[in-house]
């Protein structure tokens, strides 16, 4: 048989078919792991919720608002009284988009905070996920806690040689602390006492 000769139309052709084929077969592999990556994401966001909202008080019924690009997740206690709220807010860091998950009490203290994701610089910014520094948010009255980093007049302790990713983080609590003042009024109506 004889050799065939490469030509440009051979190699297009050849190179069609091999992307059309891996096209088709990543399609059907995303497609077979898509349920099992919501789930997965699903029970990420469930923990994170009673990670940072986790009281005396048990949690009975929750509902999930939109509000400005910002995902509130309200917590109603069994007689309907509003616990607080785990509120998921973002910031560009030095390297990657900080997802928090900002859980602020119906005083408006701030109980705790969850890192749902981050790519920050290893040993550097990706130590936000550390109690060390997300830590010192918790039970802050954030009318007496300014949420800036020191060197920007604020009271939060960046991490060391990860100052950008400090102020992102930092900024991403004050958002969900803005907008849920901003909205707490509506939250407290929610739940069972309407």
């Amino acid at each position: 048989m004889a050799k065939k000769e490469s030509t440009l139309k051979n190699m297009i052709v050849a190179l069609m078919v091999i992307t059309i084929v891996s096209g088709g077969v990543l399609g059907f592999i995303y497609g077979l792991t898509k349920p099992a990556i919501d789930e997965v994401n699903i029970k990420k966001n469930a923990a994170a919720i009673n990670e940072v909202l986790k009281t005396d008080v048990a949690i009975a019924t929750t509902e999930e608002v939109t509000i400005d690009e910002m995902v509130y997740n309200l917590a109603y206690s069994a007689d309907g009284q509003f616990i607080g709220a785990a509120i998921k807010t973002a910031e560009d860091g030095f390297s990657s988009k900080v997802e928090l998950m900002v859980g602020i009490l119906a005083n408006g203290y701030i109980n705790k905070v969850s890192v749902l994701s981050q790519q920050e610089t290893p040993g550097l910014g990706a130590n936000m996920v550390n109690d060390k520094f997300k830590g010192q948010f918790s039970g802050k009255n954030p009318a007496d806690f300014a949420l800036k980093v020191k060197k920007d007049g604020g009271d939060v302790d960046a991490i060391t040689a990860a100052t950008i990713s400090s102020r992102a983080f930092t900024k991403a609590v004050d958002k969900a602390v803005k907008g849920f003042e901003a909205n707490k009024g509506q939250f407290m109506k929610g739940g069972n006492n309407e």
